[in-house]
């Protein structure tokens, strides 16, 4: 079966987490490639802000608050959507939090916050528009995770096993979204530089601006395939390390993040 890469007369665009970083860069980009976008977060006035700022674009953006952790809000800001503005075509479940670890630290509240948006709140996004298109037997869900979800990394037990979580759920899933003729994806970026990642104080090889990072994930909807990652140096050095026995994987992990040198001292 040939799976659909949606355009923006095939019907609308949603994305989560749109009021800042990443989600804020892919909304905007869409918009100028024509699309209307439906942008959900919680702060209402951030998205009427950014709806605003792409006034004079070939497309539009459009305001819906909502709390992804909700699973009944999910289903209603999905009614809303398609009752005003028409069927969503493609769908970017971007929103997420990383909250900061200290070294040597292991915060339980942490995990459970980031299970919680990470994870289940792009499942609870997820179960509301695969219901709308189910039906129609077509449409586009790129979920975000991360190359953190590769493998474990130091500081990282929260952020990192949410989207590892993420990753798994949207390769199981993906059998039975073939099955109905719509296309799942997951993106997997590296180092972006967002109001998230500002607020870390380790290095962030590759690091890349929110701009560069929007059009290289809405490229990758355009493109199709079931993984968006990049920067490719870094997304296929993960991977590789990723796969090599445990005593070796640890060590070249502990070289590549500086660890080792900081147990040494």
């Amino acid at each position: 079966m040939s799976l659909p890469r949606m355009q923006p007369q095939d019907g609308v665009a949603w994305v989560t987490g749109a009021s800042s970083g990443i989600g804020e860069a892919v909304a905007l980009e869409l918009a100028a490639r024509g699309w209307t976008v439906a942008i959900t977060a919680r702060r209402l006035e951030q998205l009427e802000d950014l709806a605003q700022r792409a006034t004079g674009l070939p497309g539009r953006i459009v305001a819906h608050a909502g709390d992804v952790t909700d699973a009944a809000a999910m289903r209603v800001v999905v009614d809303a959507i398609e009752s005003v503005h028409g069927p969503i075509a493609l769908a970017f479940l971007n929103a997420g939090i990383a909250p900061a670890t200290r070294r040597g630290v292991f915060d339980i509240a942490a995990l459970e916050a980031a299970l919680a948006v990470n994870t289940l709140g792009a499942a609870k996004g997820l179960a509301a528009v695969l219901e709308r298109m189910k039906p129609r037997g077509r449409g586009q869900i790129a979920v975000n995770a991360s190359i953190a979800g590769f493998g474990g990394l130091p500081r990282a037990a929260a952020y990192g096993a949410s989207k590892a979580a993420t990753i798994y759920m949207c390769e199981a899933l993906k059998f039975d979204c073939d099955r109905l003729g719509i296309r799942l994806q997951v993106v997997n970026p590296g180092f972006v530089d967002t109001p998230l990642t500002r607020r870390h104080d380790f290095s962030m090889p590759l690091l890349m601006t929110e701009a560069v990072a929007a059009r290289r994930i809405v490229d990758g909807f355009v493109r199709g395939g079931f993984e968006i990652s990049f920067p490719r140096r870094l997304s296929w050095a993960v991977k590789l390390i990723s796969l090599l026995p445990y005593p070796v994987y640890f060590w070249a992990v502990g070289r590549f993040t500086g660890q080792a040198k900081r147990e040494r001292a």
